[in-house]
């Protein structure tokens, strides 16, 4: 008769037999997807509104974090040598993390650079964050609806080429995306009318809107942050202050991702509120919330600008921000 440790060490011992047994049951199950690598949570967004439950996806940069700069760490190797899809926004915006996947990318696993396939170089828009010298030009289309729909489409032909069976599935999940996104375009131009037109600017930290606000109507007039992402210098900061005066425009508009002490000084100087809130790839909530979708970061956004700038925002009341997807069968 086995002795009363000797059992407990028997049953210790099938525990975690059962435990190891279902880790290798879920990774068996989660090879089942197609797993896709990106960078910032708006283009995962995008990736799991179209894939659904076909896929996998695993955002490298995380939400809040300065895109532009970050260097991803030693453990997205072993995401970029599993990954079937590695998707990216491309035009410069995120070249450590393409370095890396060029380097350790399997060589039949395709890597996509979605704002380079968007747009073409006569498109390209140049800013004071993102001036031509520099040769990088400004890569924040998804802020914008009509260029998020072309990233939709984009995702959905890639997705089909790697999984064909899922073809008719991410092209109904796609499908629904696009039809939200051109009724948001729709509201969002019917909120941004409603600003005064002597108000129709914008004055950001960041670059972050240049092909959403002409679509609006609406005017970038200037940007804080440099091109070196460094704080803008005393003779950078008294031009800010003199445009906003000139320009009469009730708000100027910070990022949560880039706070900055200099937004006060110049709202203050020249007479204008500051608006720190706008987000350009921090998506609200947490991933697996309802809101944590872009379309709800682009309803947060404009709710925001149209506000502050003195215009009226309830053609954005009630807009579902949800998700799109549905169960495949």
């Amino acid at each position: 008769m086995l002795g009363l440790d000797v059992r407990r060490l028997l049953a210790v011992c099938f525990a975690s037999l059962l435990l190891f047994a279902a880790a290798a049951c879920s990774d068996d199950a989660e090879t089942d997807k197609f797993l896709v690598v990106t960078t910032v949570a708006p283009l995962r967004n995008i990736i799991e509104e179209v894939g659904g439950d076909r896929i996998s996806v695993i955002a490298l940069v995380p939400e809040g974090t300065n895109s532009h700069t970050f260097d991803p760490p030693p453990s997205a190797v072993g995401h970029i040598e599993r990954a079937q899809l590695i998707v990216i926004n491309g035009l410069n915006l995120e070249l450590p993390t393409l370095e890396l996947a060029e380097a350790n990318a399997s060589d039949d696993t395709p890597i996509v650079l979605l704002g380079d396939l968007a747009v073409s170089p006569d498109e390209y828009v140049f800013d004071f964050s993102f001036p031509e010298e520099g040769g990088n030009p400004n890569p924040h289309l998804w802020t914008a609806p009509d260029q998020a729909v072309k990233y939709v489409e984009i995702v959905q032909s890639e997705l089909s080429k790697v999984d064909p069976d899922g073809e008719e599935y991410y092209r109904a999940n796609a499908e629904r995306l696009i039809e939200r996104l051109w009724e948001l375009d729709e509201a969002i131009a019917a909120a941004t009318q409603t600003i005064p037109e002597a108000h129709r600017k914008l004055i950001t930290y960041h670059d972050s809107f240049p092909y959403f606000a002409p679509r609006y109507g609406l005017e970038v007039i200037g940007a804080v942050q440099p091109s070196d992402f460094s704080e803008p210098s005393p003779r950078e900061v008294a031009d800010l202050i003199a445009q906003v005066r000139a320009a009469g425009v009730p708000a100027i508009f910070g990022s949560e991702v880039f706070p900055s002490e200099v937004l006060d000084t110049i709202a203050a100087e020249a007479g204008a509120v500051q608006v720190s809130t706008l987000s350009d790839d921090d998506l609200p909530g947490e991933p697996g919330d309802v809101e944590n979708t872009l379309v709800a970061m682009m309803v947060e956004n404009v709710r925001t600008m149209v506000t502050a700038l003195g215009g009226d925002a309830s053609a954005l009341d009630g807009f579902d921000v949800g998700s799109t997807w549905r169960p495949s069968e």
